[in-house]
């Protein structure tokens, strides 16, 4: 990893900020994201303890899209490579706001919009430097749980629930995932997702269940294998169980699923659905 850019989203917790420790150590340069000035500033301090020297740090709340395009401006403007997307931030299933269903700012579902949206305004955002620097990945953290979409009823107007939310959207991400590995040559950048753990011990997985089952460092290791290993170094639009291929929801691989997904994201984004 010495010499290569990684940038981390959702860093200042759980398995993002595990995942940073651990790329500091192997040498990489880092490129953070956190909602939090003061949850930024402790990362940073523990990634130089961990021996990090190239570290750029990122604030946005990704349930803005506003927000979102400003942090791909300043990555574009602030990194002059990019060699790994990792797009680790997320909402989780559990529901401290009771089962009420949220709108952002942009009249978009939250999990639906920070889970996956913001992910793939960020990805599309970034996709220049990435192309530039070749050879470049995107990893998407999805979920092994994942629930059909209701095409009729994306913003989850009807009915809400979080936990189904949820899986909803890592449905979403994963299959959007592979609409966009369709679209850019893997000798440009590969696209791929995966479940990288069971319930671990991350602040997402105790709200909501109330203890692990994995430990983190199961999670980044799975997460650094899609990273790091040079023999994924053209392996894309694929979904990893782990250190494994594996096979998400069905629907993920109906081409007019996908098709209708990728229309609706980019229509919302005001992109072309061509890359």
């Amino acid at each position: 990893m010495v010499g290569s850019t990684v940038l981390i989203t959702g860093a200042t917790d759980g398995l993002g900020h595990a995942l940073a420790l651990s790329l500091a150590k192997r040498g990489a340069k880092l490129a953070v994201h956190g909602r939090c000035d003061r949850k930024l500033e402790k990362l940073i301090s523990r990634l130089r303890t961990a021996g990090a020297v190239d570290i750029t740090a990122f604030r946005a709340d990704l349930a803005d899209l506003t927000q979102v395009r400003a942090f791909s401006a300043q990555v574009l403007e602030r990194l002059p490579r990019l060699d790994v997307l990792v797009n680790n931030a997320g909402v989780g299933f559990a529901a401290p706001e009771g089962e009420h269903r949220i709108e952002t700012t942009d009249g978009l579902e939250l999990r639906l919009a920070v889970n996956y949206v913001a992910g793939v305004e960020l990805s599309l955002g970034v996709l220049p430097l990435l192309r530039q620097t070749g050879g470049a990945r995107i990893v998407n953290v999805a979920s092994k749980g994942q629930h059909p979409l209701e095409f009729e009823d994306l913003q989850f107007r009807r009915g809400y629930n979080s936990l189904t939310a949820y899986r909803r959207s890592k449905l979403a991400q994963i299959m959007g995932g592979f609409a966009l590995a369709s679209r850019v040559a893997p000798d440009q950048v590969t696209v791929n997702s995966l479940h990288p753990a069971t319930y671990m011990p991350t602040k997402m997985v105790l709200q909501g269940r109330g203890e692990a089952v994995d430990k983190i460092e199961t999670g980044v290791r799975a997460v650094e294998h899609l990273v790091l290993d040079p023999a994924l170094a053209h392996q894309t639009g694929t979904y990893f169980d782990g250190l494994s291929p594996a096979l998400a929801h069905p629907q993920a691989y109906e081409h007019q699923a996908q098709q209708r997904l990728w229309e609706w994201t980019c229509g919302l984004l005001g992109r072309s659905t061509d890359l």
